[in-house]
């Protein structure tokens, strides 16, 4: 870290404390009142911690503010002059995590502290509008009152909020991210009833386009499968009109994935599939066009088209191999091989070898480490317990399927859940085993079924 970048962080600092106000002093105060309120009080004076902060701003040898320290600066700085918990860009929270990032203090950390104080922030339930920061609230309010106010400022924000809430799925329950997005749903939903100046209305059906999409499968996930529906109908016909067809093709995958478990039989799910292959092959996304062809191959597994199935994922290889020759395109993090390996796994499950499938499932599970990846990881493994089952393994698949119940009450998803009951269903050859007794206990104690 250079001296020039670790100065610009702690003038940052001092710039923060400024605004508000506060002199070092008081400043140290406020850190303490803050950690007592968290119930981790320091075992500090004022005149102590407040030698800290000037060590923090120095203008010559500044320091980086230790974990403990870090983490009181974020619930100090979270909470604007006004009281609400902000968050977004533009907040003395952004403006502090810029200053720690000058200190040299490393992105992962910073990102484990944003994510920290996002699900803060509903814990107390003030997060409805804190991944808006403060100038995007105002600007929001006025471009609500007059849409011809919108501007490409503006639409990033809300674009970067939407990103922040699809990046905790995994880490928050699905009950709280709706929370979070409510208000960016309801602000694109008035945005595009008219107003809004015609160059910027693409930019505007894109992030609305991606708003009800992730709208839709929380209120699938929430089990309110009415407003589910309408979210993806609202997304599909959003969607429909922009020129990027691949972004029609993300939503009906979505959408493809929450009919599967929520109506019965495969012929909705696969309608959506194949009308998602189709705007996939038109579109300019390889990657989006490996999924869907992926999702095409599952469906036909479940089927038992073996052969459909493996056509379909010879393509999806074919898309992804492809797009790493060519590098990145639009979309290009939403799937890789790692992804794939799980659906050659369902491939083998359904319609060929449950060894070569439980090894494919291991492999992409392993593979899926983000927190984003947790439900996802969760899915795979619980195929993995099923391959198990078949195996004849099944205190294998109990101990894999632990871990699923884990990862499904944290989340609260509802994705995990029947193919859960499936894995027990199957484990009762050995329902006088004490494993199996301890996985019931389990789950009527997590999930209460």
């Amino acid at each position: 870290m250079s001296t020039c970048a670790t100065l610009r962080g702690a003038a940052a600092l001092k710039s923060l404390r400024r605004t508000r106000g506060w002199s070092l002093a008081d400043t140290a105060r406020a850190l303490i009142d803050t950690a007592r309120r968290l119930g981790q009080p320091l075992d500090s004076s004022v005149p102590s911690v407040q030698r800290s902060v000037a060590r923090w701003e120095s203008a010559k040898h500044p320091i980086l503010p230790s974990d403990r320290y870090q983490l009181l600066l974020a619930h100090l700085y979270a909470r604007g002059t006004d009281g609400h918990v902000a968050l977004g860009p533009g907040s003395d929270f952004a403006e502090l995590l810029d200053a720690l990032a000058h200190l040299g203090e490393a992105g992962n950390r910073l990102s484990e502290l944003r994510a920290l104080l996002v699900r803060t922030a509903t814990d107390d339930g003030s997060g409805l509008l804190a991944l808006l920061g403060p100038t995007t609230r105002l600007s929001m309010a006025a471009a609500l009152a007059d849409p011809a106010r919108v501007d490409d400022v503006l639409l990033a924000d809300v674009t970067t909020a939407v990103g922040d809430v699809n990046a905790q799925v995994g880490s928050l329950p699905f009950a709280r991210l709706q929370l979070l997005l409510a208000p960016v749903i309801e602000s694109c939903r008035r945005l595009l009833t008219g107003g809004v100046p015609e160059p910027l209305l693409p930019e505007l059906r894109t992030v609305a386009a991606q708003a009800y999409t992730l709208a839709g499968r929380l209120a699938f996930e929430t089990r309110d499968d009415q407003a589910s529906h309408a979210l993806y109908a609202a997304a599909t016909a959003t969607a429909g009109q922009l020129d990027d067809r691949w972004r029609r093709a993300v939503v009906h995958m979505s959408h493809a994935l929450v009919t599967l478990y929520s109506t019965p039989g495969l012929d909705s799910a696969r309608r959506l599939v194949d009308a998602a292959v189709r705007d996939a092959r038109t579109g300019d996304s390889v990657r989006v066009r490996a999924r869907a062809h992926a999702l095409q191959a599952e469906v036909a597994a479940r089927s038992g088209a073996e052969r459909h199935a493996q056509t379909a994922l010879s393509l999806a290889w074919y898309d992804i191999d492809r797009e790493s020759d060519t590098g990145t395109g639009p979309a290009a993090t939403s799937f890789s091989a790692d992804h794939l390996r799980g659906f050659e796994g369902l491939r083998e499950l359904y319609v060929g070898d449950a060894a070569v499938a439980h090894d494919f499932f291991a492999g992409s599970a392993a593979a899926l480490g983000p927190a984003r990846e947790r439900v996802q990881r969760a899915i795979i493994s619980t195929d993995q317990a099923l391959a198990c089952i078949r195996l004849d393994a099944p205190e294998s698949a109990a101990t894999l399927l632990h871990t699923c119940i884990d990862s499904a009450a944290s989340t609260g998803g509802r994705v995990p859940a029947p193919r859960l009951r499936r894995a027990r269903k199957e484990l009762r050859p050995w329902r006088r085993e004490d494993f199996v007794a301890d996985l019931d206990d389990h789950l009527i104690d997590v999930l209460g079924s």
